[in-house]
């Protein structure tokens, strides 16, 4: 018999027994994966010592990613049913959802497919079939990919440390998520399925929502920039991560590297001459993205960029503006939220820059963060041929220029939008590629250890969300700063990090679920990555 202490109540059970085991008939689709003595497991893992178990619903982060995979297997599984020669791809898609594509040429996904597809998927949970884990040799892997013709799957098993892989069945099939699951397919009714050509796009419950499905919102601009994105992967055969190591393995890896900065460049020199074309109107430009975007260095080359065209920018920093800390009024809770926009000065930021694009002289502020207040500046006066460079959080939100008419401001969105996969079936988490660079960033510059930033993590995409997303669909130009190769990069800067969080340590469950997808790529040195890289934002040895 084993001790078992769940909600400060101790049991004894026999070894062997499942946490699914231990709940009450009424709870059991109540929770979807477990936390036992800071491991995350499937409710189906076997208990065979004293264990803490912490049940998880769907509000929290890990038991969302695996409900999305648990859904995308049962959806892989319907195809395989209907349409067995029909090759799919997955990749995250607008309004936080999953997109499924055919892969297969000359296929359509129309309407009679996705009928039929709706259809079996809801047959398939409604079943609630077992979906059962086990262990396998390597080789014998393979001859189970090779089987359900899962060939991608066999590509990526070369860079696979261990000699075995855990693969996953539901009655007489079988496949491999990257990704804990949840125990039969009766545990995923809470999802929508929308025909969004040239594929179909799949909701299900977001943890940050406490569990529920977010309307849909359609939204061209972000949609564009992710196919665009995955066309680059297409065109440079990069995406996934065995076509990226294929690049080092094959000595192809300096044209590579430069070809992604190439993409960069490109884009700046596109963006220099919309602004160009239209800089009699053009007065400000804005810039805005999300945690880890690159926004530094971005903002230094499209200052270049501009002044190559001869254009000479002004940059104007939006933390001066910040009002003194003892202004800052508490919200409803009695808590100072510092990437609300009452923080700043609103009123003075739009007067000062009104007066500027009017060729007024101005006393900037300068907000000294040691003593939390704004002090006296440098005078500044702006050329009329000079548009002005803003940038940060909120420099896309209209409340921030109110005074400024739209037609003078040319706003940009920056993030990276990466488009690749594991797998045909897993495709890489945007956010988690951010989480990296802030992890090596904040390590490299800040000496501050991975478990701080994995802490501080959900406060981040709190205010992402909150002040960043909803303005994006207003964007003149999106700036995708991707790097395909910069995992191979980050990977040994992120790992050595993360290892030092320690198994008993509340946020080794991020660590781990990080190190094991960072593992598949090869490591690449960093003495070939240009000075100028948004890269080196993260990595250190930037010329800006």
């Amino acid at each position: 018999m084993i001790k078992i202490k769940i909600n400060n109540r101790i049991q004894e059970v026999k070894k062997g027994t499942t946490p699914l085991d231990l709940l009450k008939p009424e709870d059991k689709k109540k929770y979807f994966l477990c936390n036992v003595n800071n491991r995350l497991r499937e409710l189906t893992y076997p208990l065979e010592s004293d264990a803490t178990i912490e049940y998880l619903k769907l509000d929290h982060s890990e038991a969302g990613k695996a409900y999305e995979a648990s859904l995308r297997y049962v959806i892989a599984m319907a195809f395989h049913n209907l349409y067995p020669e029909v090759h799919i791809r997955f990749s995250y898609n607008v309004s936080r959802s999953i997109f499924c594509q055919i892969l297969t040429p000359g296929v359509v996904f129309d309407n009679a497919m996705f009928q039929n597809i709706s259809q079996e998927i809801e047959r398939l949970i409604n079943l609630d079939l077992k979906i059962e884990r086990y262990l396998t040799a390597i080789p014998d892997a393979i001859e189970l990919y090779k089987k359900f013709n899962f060939l991608d799957k066999i590509d990526i098993l070369k860079y696979r440390p261990e000699q075995k892989v855990h693969l996953y069945s539901c009655g007489d099939y079988i496949n491999y998520m990257h990704s804990y699951m949840v125990p039969s397919t009766g545990y995923l009714h809470n999802y929508k399925l929308r025909l969004y050509n040239p594929g179909m796009i799949i909701q299900y419950p977001r943890y940050e929502l406490g569990g529920e499905i977010p309307p849909f919102e359609d939204a061209p601009t972000y949609g564009k920039t992710l196919k665009r994105a995955y066309e680059w992967a297409n065109r440079i055969e990069a995406q996934t991560i065995y076509q990226i190591n294929q690049k080092i393995e094959n000595n192809e890896i300096i044209d590579f590297v430069q070809v992604c900065e190439a993409k960069h460049s490109n884009m700046l020199a596109e963006i220099g001459m919309k602004i160009k074309e239209d800089i009699e109107n053009i007065r400000l430009i804005a810039i805005a993205g999300p945690s880890s975007s690159g926004k530094t260095t971005f903002s230094n080359r499209l200052r270049i960029e501009l002044m190559s065209l001869g254009i000479k920018p002004v940059m104007i920093s939006i933390d001066d503006y910040y009002l003194n800390r003892e202004d800052i009024l508490p919200d409803e809770n009695g808590d100072v939220d510092l990437e609300h926009i009452n923080t700043l000065d609103l009123d003075l930021f739009n007067q000062h820059m009104l007066a500027l694009i009017n060729g007024e002289e101005v006393e900037m502020p300068h907000f000294d963060f040691k003593i939390g207040r704004r002090v006296p500046g440098k005078k500044v006066r702006v050329h009329k041929d000079s548009p002005i460079i803003i940038e940060g959080i909120h420099a896309l939100n209209e409340a921030l220029t109110s005074l400024i008419p739209k037609h003078q401001k040319f706003k940009i969105f920056i993030s990276p939008q990466i488009q690749i996969n594991i797998d045909n079936y897993t495709p890489m988490s945007i956010t988690d590629l951010r989480l990296i660079r802030r992890i090596v960033r904040d390590k490299h510059f800040r000496n501050t250890p991975a478990r701080n930033t994995i802490a501080m993590w959900p406060s981040v995409r709190r205010g992402e969300f909150r002040w960043i997303y909803p303005h994006q669909e207003g964007a003149d130009y999106v700036f995708n700063s991707e790097l395909t190769y910069e995992l191979c990069v980050l990977k040994k800067y992120a790992l050595e990090t993360l290892k030092e969080i320690k198994t008993d340590d509340e946020y080794y469950i991020t660590a781990n679920r990080l190190i094991k997808f960072l593992k598949y790529f090869k490591t690449l040195d960093d003495d070939i990555i240009p000075n100028n890289s948004i890269l080196r934002e993260f990595i250190g040895g930037s010329i800006f």
